[in-house]
């Protein structure tokens, strides 16, 4: 089992949250948010879980950062979706919630196409071989 730096949801949600972090903290434009299902999702959590580990308050639009909820990103309207960074959801699963989960790696099963390239692989090899060796 490797750790991954950048938190990794259970393999079953694996491919459907996006990351984009670079390590910096620095988060580009092009970082999609997640919504409540995803961060549902990754978290493994209910609806209702996600909506109480949430940083809303009835009569503010966007309450001051608050390390211990699940920060969302700023809403210009009160009925506009929550949505929040990738980080931000890593942040509180690691530091909120206690999870440090890992990824595994396996390694990929041979297959006859993998044969089938690697012999084609070692002709184009012999192939520039003797090019190289005719061209000297």
């Amino acid at each position: 089992m490797t750790s991954d730096p950048t938190f990794a949801p259970t393999p079953s949600t694996a491919d459907s949250v996006p990351y984009a972090s670079s390590g910096s903290g620095v988060v580009s434009a092009a970082t999609p948010l997640l919504s409540v299902e995803a961060v549902q999702k990754y978290l493994n959590r209910s609806r209702a879980s996600v909506y109480r580990y949430a940083n809303t308050d009835p009569e503010l639009l966007n309450p001051p950062y608050d390390q211990t909820k699940l920060n969302p990103e700023v809403r210009r309207d009160k009925d506009a979706p929550l949505e929040f960074r990738p980080q931000e959801v890593r942040r509180f699963a690691e530091e909120v919630l206690g999870l440090h989960p890992t990824i595994q790696v396996q390694p990929v099963e041979e297959t006859l196409t993998h044969d089938l390239m690697r012999q084609m692989l070692q002709e184009l090899r012999a192939i520039r071989k003797l090019l190289e060796e005719q061209g000297k």
